[in-house]
């Protein structure tokens, strides 16, 4: 190796051992960050869910989130069927009245709000008893359009435990009154990926809440929720807050 080519490669060494411990020590700093931030999620919202459905705590609407009825391999999601079961269990029960049904409409071949209506209906839930959101991309665009569009102030929320901390800590930051009954766990072959993919999603709703003021996709004007004394009364009054692209020939 010729001196200059040498001395080039030594000092490149050099700063390569000098930068690798600082790398780990940020990459550990980081890491300790996330965990943190987890643990604490969890601890401030504990107090706000239950796991059996009789103690949930009774509201006037349920607000259901969306996911896929099937996995990408075709096979039957879990996560779809319990939370379907536990919404269905709830109406029964008497615990809740109504159902906000929230889920991704981004395009006319993919309907999540439609298919849970479907569902919910073999579960034995009536249409007048359910609200179609079709543009809840997300647990913040569910929860802010079930404030801003929906008009709702209290409310229950139905999905699996390790997703209600995020969605109850989005909810209480957005002025809701919000609890969480939750559905249950498929197993941890299904479980964790999507666990995974929940811890960086709560690190990124820091972002959303307190850094980038995020925003709903799509509002629209307000449909307001009303709960009479005769149920029956009610109708489905969401079309009108579908996303242009969204909106679907099939609606009800």
């Amino acid at each position: 190796m010729k001196p200059i080519a040498q001395l080039c490669f030594l000092k490149a060494w050099a700063l390569f051992k000098l930068i690798i411990p600082w790398g780990l020590v940020l990459s550990l700093l980081a890491l300790l960050g996330v965990v943190c931030l987890n643990v604490w999620l969890i601890v401030v919202t504990q107090t706000d869910w239950q796991t059996d459905p009789k103690q949930c705590q009774a509201s006037a609407v349920g607000v259901i989130f969306g996911t896929s009825k099937f996995l990408r391999g075709g096979s039957d999601n879990l996560h779809y069927k319990y939370r379907l079961q536990l919404a269905a269990t709830l109406w029964h029960q008497g615990r809740i009245k109504h159902l906000l049904v929230s889920g991704d409409n981004h395009t006319r071949y993919y309907n999540e709000p439609i298919t849970m209506w479907k569902d919910l209906q073999t579960l034995g839930i009536p249409r007048h008893a359910m609200t179609l959101d079709y543009a809840g991309f997300s647990t913040f665009d569910t929860l802010a359009r079930a404030r801003e569009v929906f008009q709702l102030e209290r409310m229950l929320l139905v999905t699996q435990a390790y997703h209600l901390p995020r969605a109850l800590f989005i909810a209480r930051q957005l002025g809701l009154d919000a609890q969480g009954c939750a559905a249950q766990d498929p197993p941890r072959a299904q479980w964790w990926p999507v666990m995974l993919r929940e811890i960086a999603a709560r690190t990124a709703m820091f972002g959303d809440l307190y850094l980038w003021s995020r925003q709903p996709y799509f509002l629209g004007e307000p449909v307001p929720i009303t709960i009479s004394e005769d149920e029956s009364s009610l109708e489905i009054k969401s079309s009108e807050n579908i996303p242009p692209e969204s909106r679907q020939k099939n609606s009800p």
